[in-house]
């Protein structure tokens, strides 16, 4: 009886696996970092590459790229849509810039350079919508993660070459509504931006993904419950991912729960991809700073492998705590409680009256206290990106904008001696460089958060806004 039990089982085992097997499983999955126009993002590359492994390893057909031009973007998207024709399950994840323009979200390839709403329209991006529309509208099951909810870099540009018409360019990206059979994923909220992770490792929208997504037996939607708690956590609540769902079944991307003997069977046979997944969890963290991201290790993995390394790496952050926590209070010494309070805009900014000189010495002192930016005089839009990251970081309300109390704490703060004329604006011949002004002894200071990064001045468009290639990039005329 026992040999018929055993034979019975091993059957269902091998037609449970057949079943899987023969489902068809494609995935899109690119991660753009090293932008020709604006500054590089370090995590990108590293998302995609991890997230293609782990997707690998279950199953799915990968159409990978990293650093795509937009004409090498367009033919991996066409790639993708052909493989996805009457796909069981089309996923598609990203990770890079994306911008919205009146509502509407679009990807940015690495060579893009736009300068007006008409340049996003005529192809210059990628329409989301319709590439999801276009290659996988026929897939019985549609998985989307964007983990592109990032600071427009290209705002100020397209602000300043619409002067005359109505253009509505937001934060973060917009909302979007899924159809039947479609799970839409946002790495924060509507209009929202999302945290980077350390140059190197990987987002925390991305790290929650690799840990939950592709846990044996577990189905999508309560992994996205998961993924949505572990950011929530690990970013101190700024950051909770967002998303949109109408799936009309259960979808499992490592195997359904099974009972009896199958069930039993199940995590042994999917043994590989999980320690695969681990692995890539831990190389993300193994150089972080963040005792929250062992933590959430040590949670996903309570056995895992690298168990007593994490809890050596927390007691060695956690006894130097005490002392960050100082260095952290100390910045606020001395500083008006209403500089937390107090919105800034450019009207504040204008009161306050700087000229070129003080321009340059905001920007200076930015610099010496890890916010790198260009010495030039004039707050132009990467100016403003950093300046939303140093307000981020001391807790002021964001707006890119300066207003009295901000400007007075900013020159409170002890900077380090920042260089004196650092890409400052080119100087006629024989023009000596500005010296800086003496600065008090440098003192510890609160490094700059990973979470936003400023743009460089934009260069000369390489590929041109007006090439069309297919059908599936966006923004088309029809």
């Amino acid at each position: 009886m026992r040999f018929k039990t055993l034979i019975l089982s091993v059957v269902c085992m091998v037609f449970a696996a057949g079943t899987a097997s023969a489902e068809k499983r494609v995935a899109f999955v690119v991660g753009n970092g090293t932008y020709k126009n604006v500054a590089p993002l370090p995590n990108p590359t590293v998302d995609a590459k991890a997230m293609a492994s782990a997707l690998r390893n279950v199953g799915f057909e990968v159409v990978e790229g990293s650093n795509l031009t937009r004409d090498k973007m367009t033919e991996r998207l066409l790639d993708f849509g052909k493989k996805a024709q009457g796909a069981d399950v089309a996923l598609f994840f990203y990770a890079g810039h994306g911008i919205a323009i009146s509502g509407t979200n679009y990807l940015l390839p690495i060579d893009a350079d736009i300068k007006s709403e008409m340049d996003v329209k005529l192809g210059a991006a990628i329409n989301i919508d319709l590439t999801l529309e276009q290659t996988m509208g026929d897939a019985k099951v549609k998985l989307v993660f964007l983990d592109a909810c990032r600071d427009n870099p290209f705002a100020a540009k397209i602000k300043s070459n619409s002067a005359t018409r109505s253009v509505n360019v937001q934060t973060g990206l917009a909302e979007m509504k899924s159809g039947e059979g479609t799970l839409i994923a946002f790495a924060t909220g509507p209009g929202q931006t999302a945290l980077d992770g350390q140059e190197g490792g990987n987002s925390p929208f991305t790290r929650a993904l690799l840990a939950n997504i592709t846990q044996p037996g577990v189905e999508i939607q309560q992994a996205m419950t998961k993924v949505r708690a572990q950011v929530n956590e690990e970013t101190n609540k700024g950051q909770l991912p967002w998303g949109h769902t109408n799936l009309i079944g259960a979808v499992y991307l490592n195997g359904a729960p099974a009972p009896g003997a199958v069930a039993a069977a199940a995590p042994a046979a999917s043994a590989k991809p999980a320690s695969d997944v681990e692995l890539e969890f831990w190389r993300s963290i193994k150089d972080s700073n963040k005792t929250e991201e062992f933590n959430a290790y040590l949670t996903n993995y309570p056995n895992g492998q690298f168990r007593s390394l994490a809890l050596s790496r927390i007691a060695a952050l956690e006894s130097g705590a005490k002392d960050k926590d100082n260095a952290t209070r100390n910045l606020s010494t001395g500083i008006d409680p209403a500089t937390f309070k107090e919105e800034a805009n450019q009207t504040t900014e204008d009161q306050i009256g700087l000229d070129k000189g003080q321009r340059r010495d905001v920007q200076r002192r930015l610099t010496g206290l890890g916010f790198d930016t260009k010495i030039t005089g004039q707050f132009d839009a990467p100016t403003r990106a950093v300046i939303t990251r140093w307000q981020a970081a001391r807790g002021y309300p964001k707006s890119g904008y300066l207003n009295k109390l901000q400007h007075k704490a900013l020159l409170t703060e002890i900077v380090a001696a920042a260089p004196a004329s650092s890409e400052e604006e080119r100087p006629k011949p024989r023009r000596a460089p500005s010296t800086v002004q003496a600065q008090p002894q440098p003192q510890p200071q609160q490094p700059p958060p990973p979470r936003q990064y400023s743009a460089p001045p934009p260069g000369p468009d390489p590929a041109g806004a007006g090439r069309f290639i297919g059908g599936v990039v966006g923004g088309m005329l029809r």
